[in-house]
């Protein structure tokens, strides 16, 4: 697993830096006490293992609340997935399977 660990401080350019390689970029906002979380971490893994041209931020939200606020998250986990730095494809809240989000991304 190589998740990107993010927060507020370094959100803007890893996500810039991203959108330069081309990446499709996957937020996953989460909390470390939540088995839900885990869950979609687990099918996260799978897509990140595979798909180099797919990155997977992750991001706590007791630790990055302006983030949190900024995107509008209200429940835990919450995925969203930028095609381009200009398209966000996808927002849902809760636990998506690996197959289903390769399905949303076209692989």
């Amino acid at each position: 697993m190589s998740f990107i660990q993010v927060d507020e401080m370094n959100f803007d350019e890893k996500l810039r830096e991203e959108f330069e390689k081309q990446q499709i970029v996957i937020l996953k906002f989460g909390s470390t006490y939540c088995d839900a979380c885990m869950a979609l971490e687990f099918e996260l893994e799978e897509i990140d293992d595979k798909y180099e041209k797919i990155s997977v931020f992750e991001i706590d939200c007791a630790e990055s609340e302006s983030l949190t606020e900024q995107y509008g998250i209200t429940q835990v986990p919450t995925m969203i997935i930028y095609e381009n730095e200009n398209s966000i494809l996808w927002h849902k809240e809760g636990v998506v399977l690996a197959a289903d989000i390769k399905d949303i991304i076209g692989l």
